[in-house]
């Protein structure tokens, strides 16, 4: 009886122990634990995903892999190869189970090691919250009690679904809706039971037991979890079996990016960045809608790429990369030699790289860095003749053993029919944007050749001479000072000395062919330095640059001189863009930008831009005059009320100036006659489109080239040239093994630039009916005589109706017809840029 007596003290005075023990471990920690309250109101860390404005994804930034899944979409297999390897009293249990705390206990008295954590997936989903993976007793305790509090707090499928989304699976994954992605590019609903088992044997050391890095350790743990499933009747002997045999498949595979557009998801990741700071904008799962629409800026990828390339390859080939070895004097590399030299060589863009194994008349054979053997025929080969400077080439090749040798490395990219075309990396740069000149959204922006070569957005950040495509500018400040399109001037060589640099300025027209009188409308179209000058100094040096600035262009970019006129003033691509689309718009200054919107985890838009439109006159009340103007413009969906873009010019001003670049672009007189003369922008008429309006550049010695041309719905603007502003873009001859379309002669905005415009907009436009700029009311058309600009009574290819801002028109006929005006007009089309 004393025995029994003195037990149960015993046994009370340990439970009271035990308690107060409890007590003073809760209370001891207790300023340690944090609230799991937080697990009410979670926020995964998810990455931040850019799209385009029809939903295709362009990139994704975060430093962690995650797609949040619900209960309801997990694979019941998997929830089962979890709980069985991980917790399988989980839904019993009340976020510690006594049976594993046990067990782990006598594996530490036994052993005297900590083999055994006896965590469950409640206590897992603690650490992973609020603690380290530190194997420390103080750390454990807190553990449970942060269990206990999230037991009482959540739901079990609550809990497990938390879980499966925190936990870490490797290589940058986190949560099984990412492992699912990043080893085996699937939906959870799409993976096989031993692709469950492998993703839920990875908790343990997702680093250790790795498919992608360590296969066979991995494949065990896998059959490790499959044995679970099947001792808890989760699986039957044959799935299990069946599973077991199942080769590891697992591979790295990267974000599902359905457009690689880098410049554009650079501009998003910078302004979000701004915006929230780099852990929210990274980790918070926003999703960015841009502007561009994925065909558009495919299309404007793929036109700058080939244009390059095109520039490149006239220029001639400037040889291989490197030799590996040389025919007759070294040992020739064994296919495995050369595989291992192509491995370490990095390939971008178009480009791919490859070995010569073999040269014979007019092909070579070579191996790429795929294993993948084939043979460059003659007309893949036959345009490489040498480059010598970029001003000069070689003779045309006449054999393969004049461009390459066997054992040199070189690089190829494919054709249109899947051939490959012996290629190099081009050493010129470009940028392409296009907008809607009505409202300033961004259709597509490239900024380079290759983000990967250069992460420099020449888009945006390069400024430029922007050479002849100024001119439309000056002749809108000319139309303001009171000159007409009718107006005539004297196109004749400039001679003028200057007094502090002790020489003559002597601005050329380029061609170098005068005309002697000629309108505005002509003098524009075919691009006149001269009379560009002229206009300059009929409105005055400070009056210009003035209106000039109403177009966006920053002060401290438009110089003060007559140089003005001829473009060199220096300005980025997407600034240019913005200030032509105020003549297709009708005289307004846009914003241009690039989000559209920008939606939180959960779908909720957060913000919709609401730019600003180019308004018709009775919306003017709701002009909105801002000067201070960036490229976004965000708004809430509360604020969507329509702003109006300010006016700049009037809307008779930005028509003529338009329809004279129309002119630009389709010329004028009668070819019939031999009046007939052709705009710079001629190569346009290949689009077949008469709703387009357009603008060559070039600058001195070809530096830089531009082409911007547009209707009213779409405006782009092309920039060609080195990024080091002192090179020139050089000239081509003639190469005798291609066609006679080729491109040769001096760099020009209209050789060089356009061709890109062209390519892009003939993708951009496709589908779309012809939106031409109508003109305005307040303008008069009045036939007149093309050697005067005065009124005329004639009715034949002398004359021509005019567009005329009301009051502007001229009030005298023409009196008699020069027999001789005409006579500039054999000029041929090559001849112009």
């Amino acid at each position: 009886m004393i025995l029994l007596k003195r037990t149960l003290q015993f046994f009370i005075i340990c439970t009271l122990l035990g308690l107060i023990t409890l007590i003073s471990l809760y209370y001891y920690v207790k300023p340690d634990i944090p609230s799991v309250q937080v697990l009410k109101d979670v926020q995964l860390q998810t990455p931040m995903q850019v799209f385009t404005k029809d939903g295709l994804l362009i990139n994704q930034f975060g430093e962690k892999r995650r797609i949040p899944v619900t209960i309801d979409e997990i694979p019941k297999p998997l929830i089962n190869a979890f709980l069985a390897t991980e917790d399988n009293r989980f839904y019993d249990h009340v976020g510690i189970d006594p049976i594993g705390i046990v067990r782990s206990a006598l594996v530490l008295i036994s052993t005297g090691e900590k083999k055994q954590g006896a965590s469950t997936i409640t206590m897992q989903l603690a650490r992973n919250f609020f603690l380290t993976r530190e194997k420390a007793y103080i750390r454990k305790v807190k553990e449970i009690f942060i269990a206990l509090h999230i037991e009482n707090l959540l739901t079990k499928d609550e809990i497990l679904e938390l879980y499966l989304n925190k936990i870490e699976l490797g290589n940058r994954a986190f949560g099984i809706g990412a492992a699912a992605q990043v080893y085996y590019g699937k939906e959870l609903k799409d993976l096989t039971l031993a692709q469950m088992a492998m993703i839920a044997g990875l908790p343990k050391a997702p680093s250790a037991l790795n498919p992608i890095r360590n296969p066979t350790r991995a494949k065990s743990r896998r059959n490790v979890v499959l044995g679970r499933m099947l001792t808890e009747n989760y699986i039957t002997q044959t799935q299990y079996n069946d599973a077991i045999r199942q080769p590891i498949t697992a591979y790295f595979h990267g974000a599902e990016i359905d457009l690689y557009a880098p410049y554009i998801s650079e501009m998003v990741r910078a302004e979000m960045v701004a915006r929230y700071g780099i852990d929210k904008a990274y980790n918070s799962g926003y999703k960015i809608f841009t502007t561009v629409e994925s065909k558009v800026q495919k299309a404007a990828q793929t036109a700058l790429i080939n244009n390059l390339h095109n520039y490149d390859m006239r220029h001639g080939y400037r040889g291989s990369v490197k030799t590996l070895w040389v025919p007759e004097t070294q040992p020739v590399f064994s296919k495995s030699q050369m595989l291992s030299e192509l491995k370490s060589v990095n390939e971008f863009g178009q480009l791919k790289a490859a070995v010569v194994i073999a040269v014979n008349d007019k092909t070579a054979d070579v191996l790429l860095k795929s294993g993948e053997q084939t043979t460059l025929t003659w007309d893949n080969l036959k345009w490489a003749r040498k480059y010598i400077t970029r001003y000069r080439q070689g003779f045309a090749p006449k054999a393969a053993n004049e461009i390459l040798a066997p054992g040199e490395q070189i690089w190829l990219r494919k054709n249109t029919d899947n051939s490959y075309l012996l290629s190099q990396i081009p050493e010129a740069s470009s940028a392409i944007v296009s907008l809607d000149p009505q409202n300033g959204r961004i259709k597509a922006i490239v900024g380079g050749y290759s983000f990967e070569q250069s992460q420099y957005n020449r888009a945006v950040q390069a400024k430029r001479q922007v050479g002849s495509n100024i001119k439309p500018f000056i002749y809108s400040a000319a139309l303001e000072k009171g000159y007409t399109l009718a107006s005539i001037l004297n196109d004749a060589p400039i001679n003028q000395w200057d007094k502090s640099q002790g020489v003559a300025w002597r601005p050329k027209n380029s061609p170098a062919v005068y005309n002697g009188p000629i309108r505005i409308r002509r003098a524009l179209a075919q691009s006149k330095n001269v009379i560009s000058v002229r206009l300059l100094r009929g409105v005055g040096l400070q009056r210009t640059a003035e209106h000039l600035l109403k177009f966006g262009f920053k002060n401290s970019d438009i110089n003060r001189s007559e140089s003005l006129a001829l473009g060199s003033a220096s300005i980025t691509p997407l600034e240019l863009a913005r200030g032509m689309s105020a003549f297709a718009n009708g005289g307004h200054l846009i914003e241009p930008y690039f989000i559209s919107e920008i939606q939180d985890a959960y779908g909720d838009v957060l913000f919709k831009t609401n730019p600003t439109e180019a308004c018709d006159d009775s919306d003017s009340t709701l002009s909105v005059l801002n000067n201070d103007v960036t490229m976004q413009n965000f708004e809430t969906e509360k604020q969507q009320e329509k702003k109006c873009a300010p006016r700049i010019i009037s809307k008779q001003n930005a028509f003529l100036i338009a329809d004279a670049m129309h002119s630009g672009i389709w010329g004028g007189g009668s070819w019939a006659h031999k009046t007939g003369w052709s705009g710079t922008g001629w190569r346009a008429q290949a689009l077949k489109r008469r709703d387009l309006s357009g603008k060559t550049g070039t600058t001195n010695d070809s530096v830089d080239t531009w082409f911007s041309g547009f209707n009213r719905n779409v405006l782009t603007s092309v920039w060609v040239g080195f990024d080091n502003p002192g090179n020139s873009l050089g000239r081509s001859t003639y190469n005798n093994n291609l066609d006679s379309s080729q491109i040769s002669g001096a760099e020009s905005g209209a050789k060089t630039a356009q061709p890109a415009w062209i390519e892009f907009m003939k993708v951009a436009l496709e589908d779309a009916p012809e939106a031409p700029i109508e003109p305005p009311e307040d303008l008069v058309s009045i036939r007149i005589d093309l050697a005067t600009g005065l009124l005329s009574h004639k009715n034949d290819y002398t004359s021509r109706f005019e567009y005329f801002d009301k009051g502007t028109a001229p009030t005298k006929y023409v009196l008699s017809q020069p027999t001789d005006i005409f006579e500039e007009d054999t000029k041929t089309e090559e001849e112009l840029f």
